[in-house]
């Protein structure tokens, strides 16, 4: 069973603006979608479950809403959309997580992406159950079961074949600013068996971000020449204007698109606003769903 889906990410608001930030959000995909002709084409809204990051945050952390609570709030507002949602894991023991899934999946979450610690801590590290571990743990009661996948990462390639083997059913790229992605798919699909669905991320880059950097701050890899070029990427798309960020985009949409289409991984597209839904982010999403959409397949 496939995804096959456009999913647009929704961050869950800061527990002090509540439920009525959440509604206005909901409120923000719709209008937007109307006004980019996107209307009708998102099936999936993402909600990531976020815990508290690094002191360096260029956006001071604050308390988010559940997940559940959150979705509760939203779902009434978005007809014909489902849930997506990505879950720590290691910092829950087998039974509170067993229960965490179940109350996911009954409130009518079709995917969940299993993720492990903070990037200041080791793979392994937490007193809970690793990622790689609930993907077997879980697979009778998650039916699509996701991972990370950020093609840059040392190591990646043996990373992401365990996490195959042991039961991802689909991957979540990390954000893309290059096409990266295209090298590592087609190496892995020449190596291995393997071929989970892959939600292939873009992410829109306001000029805030020159300001603020949290898209930088995101994606970064200190060292690594492959992520300081996306880096590179994203500083231009910051100082583009409108035009000139969408053609930028859709040009590295269509590279990633053309080079993975024929290697045998259903494909589904996951976009993101970091820093909130605008009219020029959907503008730019449908300008590249214009090019290539999973749900024209």
């Amino acid at each position: 069973m496939t995804l096959n889906t456009i999913a647009l990410e929704l961050v869950p608001p800061n527990v002090e603006r509540g439920r009525q930030q959440a509604i206005d959000d909901a409120g923000k995909v719709l209008k937007f979608a109307a006004e980019s002709g996107l209307d009708g084409q998102i099936r999936h809204i993402m909600m990531p479950g976020m815990i508290e990051e690094e002191a360096d945050r260029p956006i001071a952390w604050k308390p988010k809403l559940d997940v559940l609570d959150f979705w509760s709030m939203v779902k009434p507002e978005l007809p014909g959309m489902k849930g997506l949602c990505s879950q720590v894991t290691a910092f829950s023991d087998e039974p509170s997580l067993r229960r965490r899934l179940t109350d996911l999946v009954a409130a009518g979450i079709d995917g969940i992406v299993f993720v492990g610690v903070p990037r200041t801590m080791a793979d392994g590290e937490g007193s809970g159950v690793a990622p790689t571990d609930a993907l077997s743990l879980y697979a009778e009661q998650v039916p699509n079961r996701g991972v990370i996948l950020i093609p840059t990462r040392e190591g990646e390639p043996g990373r992401f074949g365990f996490k195959c083997s042991q039961g991802a059913t689909f991957a979540q790229t990390q954000l893309l600013y290059s096409d990266a992605i295209v090298g590592f798919l087609s190496e892995f699909a020449r190596s291995t068996d393997h071929r989970p669905e892959i939600l292939l991320s873009f992410g829109f880059v306001p000029k805030m971000e020159s300001r603020v950097g949290f898209i930088d701050w995101l994606i970064q890899d200190p060292g690594n020449a492959a992520v300081a070029g996306e880096q590179d990427f994203v500083r231009e798309l910051a100082h583009s204007e409108p035009a000139q960020k969408r053609r930028l985009m859709l040009d590295l949409y269509k590279r990633v698109i053309d080079g993975v289409a024929d290697l045998g991984f259903p494909l589904s597209i996951h976009l993101e606003a970091t820093y909130g839904v605008s009219a020029p982010a959907f503008e730019t999403f449908a300008t590249m769903l214009d090019y290539w959409s999973p749900r024209a397949e």
